[in-house]
């Protein structure tokens, strides 16, 4: 069978006897879960650390099929600057599958997770073998060294930092960028409660809020407005805190130990807002899941906090909800919405955003298919001068932007 597969990418792919040790991580990763899991853990919750595991299986069992769909250039290096989270999800991503069409890939570990992520590349480089190079080096050497040599850079982090790497660039380099994204979640007046609630829930605790796909702020319309909220308070007191290798856990302890104080100085200022949770315990870097419930004319502060923190804004009018979501604080940080009800919003989201319709984002999540969305802090490809702005596939872009 893999004779055959690599005969389909020989016209695919530059690499194509490379999908043998696609092909072998896979079976390695089937074979050796607790060991790969066992990474994940110091850093995730185990459902989370499940998912992104099942995540990073389909995604590289979708590699043959991204790749012939694509048929993207050679290209002879690429740098990739690793983010904080998702570590394996990103291996995947961000090194094994363009492994199929770069001839070198350097990466450069997030510094918070970089013990981990140097575990699970000793794992996986023992199987796959791949010039697929791990470089424990500053933010500066890795700049004016292996990003100044590479014709693709890959970053993932914050649109400022971003934005600094893209100035050091040449134009004939390929830069993509990986932000995060507002992610609004909006419940209509027709909505299915329960399935919002449940819902709000998953995507909201994923990774016990640390993941960029965690909505910010949750719209809800004023007739069902505290029938969801109440619906919310009674599911938040029926989750359980625990360890990372705690199964049962609904959520865990905070990994970034910094942003337990940002966190405590915004729910002090908003705490006329909370409505249930609030507690910080830092001691063992727990938050519990914190509701705030305010009305859409008091402006509640929207910021991105890597915790389990709900923001629910009480809406009436569908069109000052649409204009609060056309002003630029929401149009550059376009990513993804997710909309539960009829959907009368849908089309006017999906102009700038991935859109779910009464499920969340992380059900639709491909690891072989664009995402993102159209706002400049979001995401982001920079090529020849040109900033082009839509969802985002690696093997798709240098398809359409490299030619040999």
């Amino acid at each position: 069978m893999t004779n055959v597969l690599n005969q389909e990418l020989q016209v695919a792919a530059p690499f194509p006897e490379r999908y043998q040790a696609i092909q072998d991580c896979l079976d390695y990763m089937r074979n050796h879960k607790e060991e790969v899991l066992s990474v994940l853990l110091q850093i995730s919750n185990h459902c989370s650390a499940v998912a992104e595991y099942e995540s990073s299986l389909c995604a590289l069992e979708g590699a043959l099929a991204e790749i012939n769909k694509n048929k993207p250039s050679k290209v002879n290096q690429m740098a990739v600057f690793m983010p904080s989270n998702v570590i394996l999800y990103s291996y995947v991503l961000y090194l094994l599958i363009p492994s199929l069409f770069v001839d070198k890939i350097i990466f450069r570990p997030s510094s918070y997770v970089a013990s981990q992520m140097k575990e699970l590349d000793d794992l996986l480089k023992a199987v796959h073998q791949l010039p697929i190079q791990l470089e424990q080096s500053s933010q500066r050497k890795f700049v004016k060294g292996t990003v100044a040599e590479s014709e693709i850079v890959v970053f993932t982090g914050t649109y400022q930092n971003a934005e600094i790497i893209k100035a050091g660039l040449r134009k004939e380099q390929l830069y993509i960028f990986f932000g995060q994204g507002v992610n609004p979640f909006i419940v209509e007046s027709d909505a299915n409660i329960a399935l919002a609630v449940e819902d709000a829930v998953k995507i909201r605790l994923l990774n016990s809020g640390q993941d960029c796909m965690g909505p910010d702020v949750f719209f809800v319309h004023e007739s069902v407005s505290d029938e969801f909220v109440e619906r919310l308070k009674e599911r938040l007191s029926q989750l359980k805190f625990g360890l990372n290798t705690d199964p049962n856990a609904d959520y865990g302890s905070i990994y970034y130990n910094y942003i337990l104080e940002t966190l405590a100085q915004y729910l002090n200022k908003h705490m006329k807002y909370i409505v249930h949770g609030g507690v910080i315990d830092f001691a063992k870097s727990r938050l519990e899941p914190t509701l705030l419930y305010s009305d859409f004319e008091e402006a509640i502060e929207v910021d991105e906090y890597f915790a389990p923190i709900f923001n629910v804004v009480r809406y009436k009018d569908e069109k000052k909800l649409k204009e609060l979501l056309h002003t630029s604080y929401f149009r550059e940080r376009a990513m993804g919405a997710s909309v539960y009800g009829s959907g009368s919003l849908v089309e006017f989201l999906q102009k700038r955003h991935t859109v779910t319709v009464n499920q969340t984002l992380g059900d639709i999540e491909d690891g072989n298919a664009p995402f993102g969305g159209y706002g400049p802090m979001a995401n982001y490809i920079y090529y020849q001068g040109e900033l082009i702005l839509k969802p985002i596939l690696i093997s798709e872009v240098v398809s359409e932007l490299i030619t040999e």
